[in-house]
């Protein structure tokens, strides 16, 4: 799409986004469980700025930040195991949970792997395309872990369990935590099947960036010896 090519396109994933933000202020079910859920958008926000400098990310890994951050903002505002539309599927199709949640560690697989690539093979870390999904896979893996230990050690250190429900959305679900973490795998697995193309095409583009940028080092220190001698 065209439109995806447009330099200005992260410009426009922010302003939408802020208007998110914004409607998600305004009368939350909770204020301290919007708090508590909007600091994984501080998280995104983090990443992203440590590395803005360091490497340009493409559209596509913009759209899946713009799309993580949105999850957890709405979420942050219903609380997430209130989510209307997910508890309209749950009386629908007699779930027995909202799985807003699910849908969020799905993208939670997702976004690390499109990272991983860009930072990896951007700053030529590894070539090899085996390597790549596999370091990427475990960096998801990794982050949903990590994820699910932060939550738990919010709450114990909160010493306040009546945010059990809204921040963990175990919903009465003993495996909740391991659920989370195989919908986060699950998301990174698709990531890489879908996108192998797109992979293959972007190690392809960073080796000739690559070489091109050798050779012109090469010629410039000829160059130079030659003006030298």
């Amino acid at each position: 799409m065209k439109w995806l090519n447009k330099k200005s396109y992260p410009e426009y994933l922010l302003v939408m986004y802020l208007l998110l933000f914004i409607w998600s202020a305004i009368s939350p079910k909770d204020y301290n469980v919007w708090l508590l859920e909007i600091i994984g958008v501080f998280f995104l926000i983090v990443v992203y700025i440590y590395f803005y400098k360091k490497i340009r990310f493409s559209n596509t890994t913009n759209t899946w930040f713009f799309i993580a951050a949105s999850l957890i903002t709405v979420g942050a505002h219903y609380s997430f195991p209130n989510v209307p539309l997910f508890e309209n599927l749950k009386g629908m199709f007699g779930f027995e949970r909202n799985d807003f949640d699910k849908l969020g560690h799905v993208v939670q697989g997702i976004l690390p792997v499109l990272i991983a690539w860009e930072v990896l093979i951007k700053n030529h870390v590894v070539r090899n395309f085996y390597w790549i999904n596999f370091l990427s896979l475990n960096i998801a893996l990794s982050v949903s872990a990590f994820y699910e230990l932060f939550e738990w050690l919010f709450i114990v250190v909160l010493g306040d369990n009546s945010y059990t429900y809204d921040v963990l959305g175990t919903q009465g679900y003993v495996w909740d935590a391991q659920s989370d973490m195989l919908c986060a795998l699950l998301g990174a697995i698709l990531t890489i099947f879908i996108g192998s193309k797109h992979l293959h095409k972007m190690i392809n583009q960073s080796h000739s960036t690559h070489q091109k940028s050798t050779e012109k080092i090469l010629i410039k220190k000829c160059h130079t010896s030659v003006a030298t001698n």
